[in-house]
């Protein structure tokens, strides 16, 4: 069927179409073409911008799904309508492809820019060509992957399908800003191709081996859970410096201090606290097979201080709140009496926790991530999580405005219903940590000389609990 140009004559929100094309550069192959209208409304000029796909990405969800380029879209800012070219791939094709990173362009993609201004011109909306012939910018796509590999996919109930990738980055160095080179392994959803769900150190399995000469897909890798990488998890577990005082009175008093993680990913933060912290830690995460795939591939164990939960995360504290009687329905764990849960172990575990870490987000496509989602700053689930804190109890908070009336709104509810709030710019741009104290008397960083606060500053980086500000009423 042929391609009717007059489709593309105006703005349609949140349009996406695909077809290909002939590749002007190789005539025996083809080009996918992709067509993004934004869903914001748009102005009389809209701004029109194309991009290529990076070479040998053509298969990454971010540049062959459609909820991949909103997400382009969106980190875009002012862009109406995003043009995206890159070679057709085959949708079906199964076999782990690594990708490699070029070091320079190839001539091949020089001439395809300039063979392709004509079609961008005819991809543009009439409103364009008011003032004469537009220039239509290309946007470059730029992260920090040098290679990449899947090594396993699968599906969950409720996240749909998932990737579990090892990749090679680069990374500047906190202490003196050089690039180094660094292993990981990343968790994505393909619902949100651009965000990284759960991300990990992982080092070679066998202690026989030099980094400078190795590569991904050349060698097994195991996860290596001593540091937190995703940007702004340590910045929570720093939170827990407001209660160090607290927290040490009760290790001395011979309690092991109790986390609940609302969100569990790949694990990395409640392998975290249990391991490096001796933390008992409490997970919930609605999808069982997001939890298999913790356990198989980035070191989540079941442990007696280290219990998992299969249940949506924002009912769970609800249920398990004072207020209620719960009789859930769960692999995990059997809870049947008000603030008690028993586990497999018979350990009967009374439900007051530390510090409450809520790692939830709210996912539309069509416009963006939030986190947390509205659901769970309503009052009565703010409350139902406040009675479930200790006495000097924290809820530390991902948060992810898309909006400033979305922090707003945050903000305000969270000080109705807590002594205290603080926050935490975790330094990328998109996320901070939000602190809300079930009590008035937390202390400052300066306050802390005990042995749980130096435990902390050994293994999270001292500048995130130096930057820990008051919210003011």
């Amino acid at each position: 069927m042929a391609l009717d140009v007059a489709t593309f004559e105006s703005i349609c929100p949140s349009r996406f179409l695909t077809f290909t094309i002939p590749d002007p550069t190789y005539p025996d192959s083809l080009l996918r073409v992709a067509v993004l209208d934004s869903p914001v409304p748009t102005s009389d000029s809209p701004l029109v911008a194309a991009m290529f796909v990076p070479e040998a990405r053509e298969t990454d969800w971010i540049f062959s799904t459609e909820w991949g380029h909103f997400q382009l879209l969106f980190s875009s800012p002012g862009v109406s309508r995003l043009i995206l070219m890159g070679n057709q791939f085959n949708e079906d094709e199964s076999s782990p492809t690594i990708y490699h990173r070029r070091l320079v362009s190839s001539p091949r993609r020089k001439e395809l820019e300039v063979c392709s201004k004509p079609l961008f011109l005819a991809l543009s909306p009439r409103s364009l060509f008011k003032n004469g012939i537009p220039e239509v910018p290309i946007l470059i796509y730029e992260d920090n992957l040098v290679s990449s590999v899947v090594i396993h996919k699968c599906a969950g109930c409720l996240v749909g399908e998932m990737l579990v990738e090892d990749v090679e980055i680069e990374t500047k160095s906190r202490a003196d800003g050089c690039c180094k080179r660094e292993f990981r392994r990343r968790l994505r959803f393909k619902r949100m191709p651009n965000l990284i769900q759960t991300e990990i150190l992982i080092v070679p399995g066998t202690e026989d081996f030099h980094l400078s000469s190795l590569g991904i897909g050349e060698v097994e890798f195991m996860p290596d859970l001593r540091v937190l990488v995703h940007p702004y998890l340590a910045p929570m577990v720093a939170s827990l410096s407001l209660i160090s005082d607290y927290i040490e009175s009760r290790i001395q008093l011979g309690f092991r201090p109790k986390a609940l993680c609302l969100g569990v990913g790949g694990g990395a933060l409640h392998s975290f606290l249990r391991n490096r912290l001796d933390f008992e830690v409490m997970g919930v995460d609605a999808d069982k097979e997001v939890l298999r795939v913790a356990k198989r591939y980035f070191g989540l164990e079941d442990s007696e201080f280290m219990h998992v939960v299969i249940g949506d995360a924002i009912k769970f504290v609800k249920k398990l709140s004072p207020q209620a009687n719960w009789h859930p329905m769960c692999s995990s764990a059997t809870c049947e009496h008000k603030g008690h849960c028993h586990f497999p172990d018979g350990e009967d575990v009374n439900h007051k926790f530390d510090v409450i870490m809520v790692d939830l987000d709210a996912s539309d496509v069509r416009s963006g991530t939030s986190a947390p989602p509205l659901e769970f700053v309503e009052k009565h689930v703010l409350l139902a999580a406040k009675s479930l804190l200790s006495e000097l109890g924290i809820l530390s908070i991902n948060v992810i405005s898309p909006s400033r009336s979305f922090y707003s709104k945050l903000e305000r509810h969270f000080q109705e219903d807590f002594a205290q709030l603080y926050k935490i710019d975790v330094g990328n741009g998109e996320n901070f940590v939000v602190i809300a104290s079930a009590s008035p008397r937390v202390s400052s960083i300066g306050d802390h000389n005990n042995s749980f606060f130096m435990r902390l500053k050994s293994v999270i980086p001292e500048a995130y609990m130096n930057s820990i500000t008051k919210i003011s009423n």
